[in-house]
């Protein structure tokens, strides 16, 4: 099983975004039971005496036109732990790719990437927090999402 935790600053708006449609994706490919997937945060602003907010309404909205809930999923925050618990630590971002250095420690495993450098435009993905376009974060997490998933299979670790 292949284990995948998205990762960005609040677990609201990008890393759910990449949790819900990776599990979409791998679920009509019929594929979900090689894949564990989940999301967290870098930082706290989202989590409230131990409680985590919901999944932003934007990319509530945009999963919903896709068909997609993501109902119950409330923010967390990333812990030490997780390195060793997953295969794959996508981050949205240089920053909280640092950031998930400097909570998880060296990456002695090469298990930390930016979502895109699965793909030949290597670069941050879009924040909606910041640009209030969910749609075109949508469109850089699904070509992170379909370039990790070739990675994937060119490496021999699924088969589709």
């Amino acid at each position: 099983m292949i284990k995948v935790l998205f990762i960005c600053h609040g677990n609201i708006c990008r890393s759910p975004m990449a949790e819900f449609l990776l599990k979409d994706i791998v679920k009509k490919r019929g594929i979900a039971e090689q894949f564990y997937i989940r999301s967290a945060a870098t930082s706290t602003e989202e989590i409230w005496n131990g409680v985590g907010n919901p999944v932003h309404p934007g990319t509530r909205k945009k999963l919903a036109e896709l068909g997609i809930s993501c109902e119950g999923k409330r923010a967390v925050q990333l812990t030490k732990a997780d390195y060793n618990t997953y295969d794959y630590l996508i981050c949205m971002d240089t920053m909280n790719l640092k950031n998930t250095v400097k909570i998880c420690g060296r990456d002695r495993e090469d298990k930390i990437y930016r979502l895109l450098d699965f793909t030949k435009d290597t670069r941050d993905v879009a924040d909606p927090w910041y640009t209030g376009n969910f749609d075109r974060t949508y469109e850089d997490v699904m070509l992170g999402l379909e370039s990790f998933l070739q990675y994937l299979r060119e490496e021999g670790k699924i088969e589709e």
